[in-house]
């Protein structure tokens, strides 16, 4: 089957196109600029926007010989044009409305498991649920739970990795007693291989969830023994504490801290009563309890890594910026007699050193705003590690003796120069 998958280069949207993939379906990504992802070299890819792709017209053409469509797109927050009226109502529903006139019958919406009442997210997700139904159309809505993956991590389950590997103690909203319905990712879109060979599946909400309700404390705590750290303390975190971290970082951040997880999470995320036995039902599918697939999934050091770093990276990357300002600075507040006392063993006029002074501090300065603010941040930072470098090997080679500098003012940027790479390096999101 020709199956079109938006958002197909998300955590879950990969899991189901690789199912989807390994089931033989012919699957076509639709992703924001149509980069062919080298985990699927062999897949075709075709660009959309979905915050501005709103007509059915905007759709039709990407649909031509497509038999099937699964809706994997969404934001956890809003920034700029990708709104939740746009990502999560209008763009799927002018996909919805297009698959009708093309006779696209069979539509799978990947929505979400929780409360409307509780946040934008979840509301916005519901409603075009609601839209679909009433479409003349083959549809299934399929609302995971928390989604996880002993093989990787995203977004919150990332944040959450992060929480069970801090060294000696894991922070708890609370006593952690919030619960959840752990479904791994390969069960996502194990399930949506299955609705696409089960044409009698249609017309029904159907919820994605584990087989056990978990504590939020339980589930921290066999991440952290599945990532092979010892025993730790627990941090009661007051719930008055959570909702002022999630406020900020709505408003500052760009990770998965913010009101829609916080949110859910004070609810709970599991599903109805007989959720689990619906899901056996029309899907045949059971998920694996999340000890057992940790247990049959054994975590690795890139694991560990990746779980201590999560809270350090940002840390480092919000000190390099503010060294990078500290340093613009102090370049525009140097007096011109404090510039010529550094240049006095330069070849440098003074005029000539006043305003290269300036220059750089005006550079910094600019890299450093840019940095905390993540505008394009591997732009900002190979500009950063470029002049840096320059810096480097200029003063050193014209001037060889500030090696020998005994503060180590020159040496001391070949650790910037290797913590830059390293912010880099790790700077890719999926």
């Amino acid at each position: 089957m020709r199956v079109l998958v938006t958002g197909a280069y998300g955590f879950i949207g990969a899991h189901i196109v690789a199912a989807l993939s390994a089931a033989d379906h012919e699957v076509i990504c639709v992703v924001r600029d149509a980069r062919i992802d080298s985990r699927f070299p062999g897949l075709r890819a075709i660009a959309c926007d979905m915050a501005r792709d709103i007509h059915s017209a905007d759709w039709t053409s990407r649909l031509d010989g497509i038999q099937a469509v699964v809706n994997c797109a969404g934001i956890l927050r809003e920034r700029g044009a990708d709104t939740f009226a746009a990502v999560h109502e209008q763009a799927p529903l002018a996909l919805f409305h297009a698959s009708q006139q093309m006779g696209v019958q069979r539509v799978i919406q990947i929505s979400a498991l929780g409360n409307a009442i509780d946040d934008e997210f979840i509301a916005s997700k519901h409603r075009c649920d609601e839209a679909l139904a009433a479409l003349d159309l083959d549809w299934l809505v399929l609302r995971p739970s928390l989604v996880y993956s002993a093989r990787g991590s995203y977004g919150g389950t990332s944040l959450l990795r992060g929480l069970a590997a801090l060294p000696g103690f894991v922070p708890l909203p609370g006593r952690g007693e919030q619960q959840v319905q752990p479904i791994e990712a390969e069960d996502v879109g194990a399930a949506v291989v299955a609705a696409l060979a089960r044409s009698q599946c249609a017309r029904e909400v159907i919820e994605l969830i584990g087989p056990e309700v978990m504590t939020l404390r339980d589930y921290l705590f066999a991440w952290r023994r599945w990532l092979g750290f010892g025993p730790a303390r627990t941090l009661t975190v007051p719930a008055t504490l959570v909702r002022m971290a999630s406020a900020i970082g709505e408003r500052l951040g760009n990770g998965p801290m913010g009101q829609t997880m916080t949110r859910m999470l004070e609810r709970g995320n599991v599903g109805a009563p007989d959720a689990a036995m619906r899901l056996h039902q029309s899907l045949g599918l059971t998920p694996r309890p999340l000890l057992r697939a940790l247990d049959e999934t054994p975590s690795h050091v890139q694991d560990r890594w990746h779980a201590r770093l999560y809270f350090w990276l940002p840390a480092l990357r919000v000190l390099i910026a503010l060294l990078w300002v500290g340093s613009g600075v102090v370049g525009w507040l140097a007096s011109r007699t404090a510039v010529m006392a550094l240049a006095a063993d330069t070849p440098l006029s003074a005029n000539a050193s006043f305003m290269l002074a300036r220059l750089t501090g005006t550079a910094d300065l600019l890299l450093g705003v840019l940095c905390l603010s993540r505008w394009r941040p591997r732009l900002v930072l190979t500009l950063m590690l470029l002049m840096l470098l320059g810096y480097t090997l200029g003063i050193g080679i014209l001037w060889p003796a500030h090696w020998l500098d005994p503060f180590g003012g020159l040496l001391k940027n070949l650790p910037l120069i290797a913590a830059l790479a390293i912010l880099l390096a790790t700077d890719e999101r999926r």
